[in-house]
């Protein structure tokens, strides 16, 4: 069986963590990204990845870079959904524009992505499809009507899936990351951070690479028996 793995927005962050620890259990990886071809590279550099650029927004996109990276690197077993954008406003100055783009990114492209593979995946009887929602998705966010209604969005592709791909071999689960010390998090300033971590009951931010851990054991064997679940990993903050 193949031991391929694709993760999407997996060259930075909670992403590059994912990607890192798949290839650290002895997947082989590809990490798709969007824009920033300066931090892809070095990414692949640093890691020995293969890096792949498309928008998951696009069907034909994803398509398309999908066949690429099953010719280089042999039929994709694990698909990590965590690509995402956020742009953030109050509802009532929320134009029609930001509320297309972080639907067509955080929760069409999980169906661009996951759509593409799962005729393989059936036809293998395996599949594993891990989608990194978030928090906000299970108890929303101020400002962030868009991207908690996309996240939660994502729960209920996963849950609904998961009952096709059950008897195919197929699991389907998401992960809802709390606060994570990205370095977006990191960059805002002490002050708001110290708000944040005032919320958290473990009393810190939740690390990438604890995330990561979280899609290795959904990704594994050892995971057969879990489909359609969500990890809520936020130190505590929020019980779904």
């Amino acid at each position: 069986m193949t031991k391929t793995a694709l993760v999407t927005g997996g060259t930075r962050g909670i992403g590059a963590a994912i990607s890192v620890a798949l290839k650290n259990a002895g997947y082989t990886v590809a990490a798709n990204y969007a824009g920033n071809d300066e931090a892809a590279q070095k990414f692949k550099d640093e890691t020995g990845i293969p890096v792949y650029k498309w928008s998951v927004a696009e069907y034909e996109a994803c398509a398309t870079g999908i066949a690429q990276v099953e010719a280089d690197l042999g039929p994709v077993s694990v698909l990590v959904n965590n690509a995402g954008i956020t742009r953030d406003t109050l509802f009532h100055k929320m134009t029609p524009q930001q509320w297309r783009e972080v639907i067509d990114t955080n929760l069409s492209g999980v169906f661009n992505m996951t759509h593409p593979l799962w005729g393989g995946m059936r036809e293998r009887k395996f599949g594993r499809v891990i989608t990194i929602s978030s928090i906000n998705g299970q108890k929303g966010q101020l400002g962030q009507v868009n991207y908690s209604a996309a996240k939660a969005g994502d729960l209920g592709f996963t849950k609904a899936l998961a009952q096709e791909g059950a008897r195919a071999g197929i699991t389907v689960n998401a992960i809802c990351p709390g606060y994570i010390g990205t370095d977006m998090v990191m960059a805002v300033p002490e002050k708001v951070r110290e708000s944040i971590i005032a919320q958290i009951p473990v009393g810190r931010l939740g690390e990438a690479d604890e995330i990561a851990r979280c899609v290795v054991f959904l990704a594994s064997d050892d995971a057969g028996f879990i489909t359609g679940s969500t990890i809520s990993a936020n130190g505590g903050q929020y019980f779904a």
